[in-house]
């Protein structure tokens, strides 16, 4: 299926290699990601070095070459929030979930992110969960909010399984 869709979104742009970034974003848009696969298929298709699909997709953050979470978080690490601790209660995050910014939970649970600035210093430090702002965040209310989502969805599993 994949295929198809690439040899799809490949004559959409009638094969033209200046359309790369449109093309890697329709891809994105149907799967959430770009796999190896699919950059591999595109590779083939239009007959261009892997290394240069490779390269225009790490290039922009707007890709990931891997699936995203349920939850999003985001770490605001500006230069107010990193004064105030961002740091450390970001690798407190990593550390009780074994991820890196950037990385996404092996349950595809939570996908935290590390940004420059979410432009709300007088907040600092802020988290952003699904797009909602939490302000003053610490080591423990960050972890209480994150376990407090994941909570969340095992007792939704468990409604959805009663019903």
């Amino acid at each position: 299926m994949e295929n198809v869709l690439i040899q799809e979104i490949v004559t959409h742009y009638e094969n033209d290699v200046g359309m790369l970034i449109p093309m890697l974003q329709d891809l994105q848009a149907e799967f959430g990601y770009l796999s190896v696969e699919q950059l591999r298929g595109l590779s083939t298709q239009l007959e261009i070095p892997l290394t240069r699909i490779y390269g225009v997709a790490t290039f922009y953050s707007s890709f990931r070459l891997a699936p995203k979470g349920q939850h999003e978080v985001t770490f605001c690490m500006g230069t107010v929030c990193y004064l105030k601790g961002a740091d450390k209660i970001s690798a407190t995050i990593c550390e009780e979930f074994k991820i890196e910014p950037g990385g996404t939970t092996d349950d595809r649970l939570f996908t935290l992110q590390a940004v420059n600035c979410v432009g709300a210093c007088a907040l600092a430090p802020v988290m952003l969960v699904d797009g909602k702002y939490y302000d003053g965040v610490t080591r423990e209310s960050a972890l209480e909010i994150i376990h407090g989502l994941s909570s969340d969805e095992e007792s939704a599993e468990k409604e959805a399984e009663a019903v």
